[in-house]
């Protein structure tokens, strides 16, 4: 299997896409291709062992840069790393995309390169959610790729979150549930509302309604929003888990006696630590484009890297656009 990574995508970039990518290779037993100046990328690669390893490097002369216009950078930097690395799984050179870049760069460029699968009206931005579930996890899209939205994006969202829990996660008939503001049938907004009543027809197993309260306690595998909420729900989570973890370990820092207890509760903190941590999951899945595509943050890590790169080897072996195809029919 072959990944191209957008080497000089991300606040850290290309010292730990280069990393991640050797780190994949190695463990995945990859072709990671590094998309990006190859002068840089070289200058990387000559720190880490990568005898046996296959991680070439493809050229690219310009970079979408962070405060870039995103479909406008897209459309002027022909040579960007993240167009180039496009064009490879456009060519069939490499089996998906990978790229922890400007992520509105990274719609526009999968989107004008790659195209939607035909039939599916939009891409949704996905990522893995850390719940109370058997799973440990849900499944939320979209996250940030369509603010603005019509019901029948949200029931395809439903379908496309259906079958990547099923076949790339391994959640078995997963529960699909809709954001919103009450659990009973009816609540919500008439967005929320029309998109439920179809909902109950998808060939899924959708639930209803999920509040906000209940998005984390396991309720549903499959959580559908609109990307503005989504986005929101994430960003959001993502604080709070800070911001507790912070106060927890000043208030036991402040008490001489939890200190003693905290010493010991040493390794149930990082195993929550762990399970909140979104590098553990690498990135999420932009489904709806006709080519596997994954966004991860900005200001990844090596870990980060390589966790995106085996979840693009994921979404390639499972064959989720073969899925997602079969699907509308």
């Amino acid at each position: 299997m072959i990944i191209s990574l957008d080497a000089m995508g991300g606040d850290h970039a290309p010292a730990v896409t280069v990393h991640g990518a050797v780190w994949a290779a190695r463990d995945f037993g990859l072709t990671v291709q590094l998309v990006g100046n190859p002068d840089a990328i070289a200058a990387e690669l000559k720190k880490h062992d990568t005898t046996g390893l296959d991680v070439p490097i493809v050229p690219a002369s310009e970079i979408i840069e962070m405060d870039d216009h995103p479909s406008q950078a897209v459309k002027t930097k022909k040579d960007a790393s993240m167009n180039v690395a496009v064009r490879q799984v456009k060519t069939g050179k490499s089996q998906a995309f990978v790229t922890a870049g400007n992520s509105g760069g990274a719609l526009a460029a999968a989107l004008f390169g790659l195209g939607r699968i035909r039939g599916i009206k939009r891409p949704a931005l996905s990522t893995i959610f850390p719940t109370q579930s058997e799973y440990g996890f849900a499944f939320m899209l979209d996250v940030g790729a369509n603010t603005d939205v019509k019901p029948e994006y949200l029931v395809q969202f439903g379908m496309m979150g259906s079958l990547y829990a099923e076949k790339v996660l391994g959640i078995a008939n997963p529960r699909v549930g809709i954001v919103s503001t009450g659990e009973e049938e009816g609540k919500g907004s008439m967005l929320v509302i029309e998109a439920a009543t179809k909902m109950k027809t998808a060939p899924y197993n959708f639930i209803g309604n999920v509040e906000g309260k209940d998005i984390t306690t396991g309720l549903a595998d499959v959580i559908v929003t609109d990307g503005f909420t989504g986005n929101v729900i994430i960003k959001f989570a993502e604080g709070l888990s800070k911001m507790l973890m912070s106060a927890i370990e000043s208030e036991i820092r402040a008490r001489p006696l939890a200190m003693v207890g905290g010493l010991l509760a040493k390794p149930a903190f990082r195993g929550v630590k762990a399970k909140l941590d979104y590098r553990e999951f690498g990135g999420g899945a932009l489904l709806g484009v006709d080519g596997v595509t994954i966004i991860t943050h900005g200001r990844s890590d090596a870990y980060t890297i390589r966790n995106a790169i085996r979840a693009a080897r994921d979404a390639v072996e499972k064959d989720i656009l073969g899925a997602i195809k079969a699907g509308l029919t």
